[in-house]
């Protein structure tokens, strides 16, 4: 029997403690989005959020294809949305998570 690989933090301290909550959805589309668009695992993600740590987004392949299908999902909405009427607050969040990767990603 193959023992799975202890979950260390960054210090190389175990993770021996599980935290759970509920969310919405649509809050969890945007976790999510985050999550992607960050390159970190959603585990790291939350940690660093919750702790007040920057998260720095290393740009990657798979940052990228995580950038290219939350573009792709807006375009969609922007085409349902006509005028600039009706743009709820969810997507305003996903369009100023992607600008913020982006911009961080300047230079690489």
């Amino acid at each position: 029997m193959r023992m799975s690989v202890k979950n260390l933090d960054e210090k190389g301290r175990f993770r021996s403690r599980t935290i759970g909550f509920r969310v919405s959805p649509e809050e969890e589309k945007l976790i999510n989005s985050a999550v992607a668009l960050s390159g970190l695992t959603k585990q790291d993600y939350i940690v660093r959020k919750l702790t007040d740590r920057t998260v720095t987004v290393l740009p990657n392949p798979r940052v990228y294809k995580a950038l290219k299908n939350q573009l792709s999902e807006v375009l969609d909405e922007l085409k349902r949305i006509e005028n600039g009427n009706g743009i709820d607050s969810e997507l305003l969040e996903v369009i100023r998570l992607i600008s913020t990767t982006l911009n961080s990603t300047k230079g690489e």
